[in-house]
């Protein structure tokens, strides 16, 4: 199962592997996000950019909608950033098929000279799955569907970031990347589980970044901010390897409103592409991802119910606050 809370042994394994990344900048002196001055973060802008994307059909592996949203993605991008990089990579699913993803990279604010490292890395994924393999009906079992929170708002955000961020740039650079592929692992009813069959895109960009030795002060990766019911936690590895970042998010947070979606509860490691950018690319990152007690994510997940009639506007725009908070208290222009 996709991003599961990951059982004991697993989460032992994953706890020794990690080093303790020391890279991560120290708290700064208390900041009242409160009166942090930001570009504005509209909304509708946002879940226009979700609908879009699930317009297009499912986002599958050799899909015609996979094909045409990527370009879309490529080519909203470039309204608003000095670059904008396609990766094509190969990858193989767990039933031995041989695909090809797309990884969308993009750079706004990228300034001549700018120290290697002293950048921000923000992520989502963009693809929808193959399989409904956690729909009630297991009739729907083999069949895609929309995947507008699993997927696409994450990737809505980050678009409406872009625009906000374009219009008032920071002092620092900010990557943003869609992966893709993420969502193809082994489903339920293949009776098996591999833990890297999931997450395809990240695990090629980890190895194989846009830019040699790359790296980035910290990266947020957002999954799933699109529910009507919002609730984040601080999830185990954002906690290990990037708990600085994740102190400071759910501090802004909290200062701005939104303590009650951004929970201060400590829960178990789960499978997402920060797990990959966090180990292969040694980037502390975060995982805002939807945790709603009593299920699996969220009640759509992985079912023919996750479209647009589940998508809320006001989730989308307390992720991308939250987000503008954080990064204009650090890199606003009066800093």
């Amino acid at each position: 199962m996709k991003r599961t809370l990951l059982i004991l042994p697993l989460a032992i394994l994953l706890l020794a592997g990690c080093h303790g990344n020391t890279s991560q900048p120290a708290t700064p002196a208390a900041i009242d996000y409160a009166a942090v001055q930001t570009p504005p973060f509209n909304a509708d802008s946002a879940y226009s950019y979700v609908a879009d994307q699930v317009a297009f059909g499912y986002r599958t592996p050799g899909s015609t909608g996979q094909r045409r949203c990527a370009d879309y993605l490529a080519s909203q991008m470039r309204r608003w950033c000095d670059t904008v990089i396609v990766q094509d990579f190969p990858a193989v699913l767990w039933d031995g098929k041989e695909v090809r993803g797309k990884n969308i990279i993009a750079t706004l604010n990228a300034l001549p000279g700018s120290p290697e490292g002293r950048r921000i890395l923000l992520a989502a994924h963009w693809d929808s799955r193959l399989w409904a393999d956690h729909d009630p009906d297991e009739a729907n079992h083999r069949k895609p569907f929309d995947g507008a929170n699993d997927g696409a708002s994450g990737v809505g955000v980050l678009m409406e970031l872009a625009r906000a961020i374009s219009s008032q740039p920071l002092t620092i650079p900010v990557d943003i990347i869609f992966f893709d592929i993420e969502d193809q692992g082994v489903p339920e009813w293949a009776d098996k589980y591999e833990n890297d069959s999931w997450c395809k895109g990240s695990q090629y960009w980890s190895k194989n970044p846009h830019t040699p030795f790359y790296t980035a002060t910290y990266g947020v990766l957002l999954d799933m901010v699109g529910t009507q019911q919002p609730r984040y936690t601080k999830e185990e590895i954002s906690r290990q390897y990037a708990s600085g970042i994740l102190n400071k998010m759910w501090t802004a947070a909290a200062a701005i409103g939104y303590g009650d979606i951004f929970v201060n509860k400590d829960t178990d490691p789960i499978l997402d592409d920060h797990y990959y950018v966090n180990r292969l690319a040694g980037i502390p990152m975060v995982d805002i991802v939807q945790n709603t007690p009593g299920t699996s994510f969220f009640q759509h997940w992985h079912t023919m119910g996750d479209n647009m009639e589940h998508v809320d506007k006001n989730s989308l725009k307390a992720t991308g606050m939250v987000l503008l908070k954080t990064l204009y208290g650090d890199y606003g222009q009066s800093k």
